[in-house]
């Protein structure tokens, strides 16, 4: 260790990531604390991974991460997560990022402070990359002066920000590429809420817990889309056709759009949502590159309504990887499972179920035949921690199916996972 050069110990240091882990590797040795001082590029403080910090005073830990901060030089990572604390002054925090802004790239912040502190404003027309705030508030964006030239990640969790705020922010971040919103507090002056995002370079969306009556999206190089626990009355996507992964998870919308060109998707994740088949094959029905389709917990309008399996054989020939989890009823085993089409490159089979009967596995029977290059399927089901003599009488059933189908399908590998 003594012939290490003191910026490889530096680089050791910094992944060691936590401020207390850092801070007590330094004292080893005085190379190793010269390291820490003029090599360290990597700092964390969270609250919830040092039990240590509950034993101090906030003033107390003010006072430790001051000192730590301005030990170093040249921080470029600095993450600052203090979630069961008390406000601190805001004098210290901006003194804090006024010390590490010009050489910083990548910022987490979640710090309550007395009056709030404008990150935007200390922060901007520096170097950062990458940018996480967490239980914020975010007002008077002034693209022009509070402009990040070299940000790519934006994330945003439970800061509260005007529609028109944050338009201009993302106006202000001529090279993002990642964007995430988590439980944003929007707010407009009139009754209806509704944003309207553009960014020419965004690459990645991730939306979650929001509640809108409109949200509209022109990106026209974005790639991933991926909403989850939103109400939404509409939903729309303006682009290009780069998108490539659309993912919705439990999410109520009216109307949905995701554009007509959409030639370059690859992966379509749909779960705990309701829509008609038709209006889903619709959206995607032009996907030609599709590799991996999955629908799981997914509840169709028309309670006749039903999959057609064969639609999805012939309009998905690349498709590798099927997932299906929904209600199982005799009309749909009838018309889904109808045939002259095979599934032909599908390698990774997902199968869900609720309620375990033999409609269930008369349908794993017929999926199987239909994908002759099958290499794995994997099954999901829930037990019941009581359960009856009949229940356990079709399980014991179902078992003896799957062995069966096994010795049929022996290059098939099996795998079950029970909730």
């Amino acid at each position: 260790m003594e012939q290490l050069p003191v910026e490889v110990i530096g680089n050791i240091l910094s992944r060691l990531g936590g401020a207390r882990d850092v801070v007590i590797a330094s004292t080893t040795c005085k190379k190793w604390r010269e390291a820490c001082r003029k090599h360290l590029h990597t700092l964390a403080f969270n609250s919830s991974d040092f039990p240590p910090y509950r034993d101090v005073t906030p003033r107390q830990l003010e006072i430790l991460i001051t000192q730590t901060i301005f030990q170093t030089t040249g921080l470029q990572g600095l993450s600052v997560l203090i979630d069961d604390v008390d406000e601190f002054p805001d004098s210290t925090v901006i003194a804090w990022l006024m010390y590490t802004r010009e050489t910083l790239r990548r910022l987490f912040y979640n710090v309550r402070t007395s009056p709030n502190v404008n990150i935007l404003e200390i922060c901007g027309r520096q170097k950062l990359e990458t940018l996480a705030l967490a239980h914020n508030s975010i007002t008077g964006v002034e693209p022009n002066f509070q402009r990040f030239p070299c940000l790519k990640s934006l994330s945003l969790s439970h800061v509260s920000i005007s529609a028109l705020d944050l338009s201009l922010l993302l106006t202000a971040c001529p090279k993002l590429e990642n964007l995430e919103l988590v439980s944003p507090e929007i707010w407009m002056s009139d009754a209806q809420v509704t944003v309207e995002l553009s960014s020419p370079t965004l690459k990645s969306i991730y939306v979650e817990a929001i509640s809108l009556d409109k949200f509209m999206l022109e990106a026209d190089s974005v790639e991933s889309l991926h909403l989850r626990d939103c109400a939404l009355e509409l939903f729309e996507l303006i682009g290009k056709g780069t998108l490539k992964y659309f993912k919705i998870d439990d999410v109520s919308v009216i109307h949905l759009d995701i554009g007509e060109n959409i030639d370059n998707l690859e992966v379509v994740d749909v779960s705990n949502f309701t829509i008609s088949w038709p209006k889903l094959y619709q959206m995607i029905s032009g996907s030609l590159k599709l590799k991996k389709l999955r629908l799981w917990d997914v509840a169709f309008d028309d309670e006749d309504e039903v999959l057609d399996l064969e639609t999805i054989a012939i309009c998905f020939p690349q498709l590798k990887h099927l997932a299906l989890s929904y209600e199982l009823r005799d009309v749909v085993m009838h018309y889904g499972l109808e045939r002259s089409s095979n599934l032909e490159n599908v390698m990774v089979l997902e199968l869900g179920w609720t309620v375990i009967n033999d409609l269930f596995s008369h349908w794993v029977e017929e999926l199987l035949e239909r994908c002759p290059n099958l290499r794995k399927m994997i099954i999901f089901g829930s037990i019941s921690e009581s359960k009856s003599h009949e229940e356990c009488q079709i399980l014991a059933n179902f078992t003896s199916t799957i062995v069966k189908l096994m010795r049929k399908y022996m290059n098939v590998e099996v795998q079950f996972e029970y909730e």
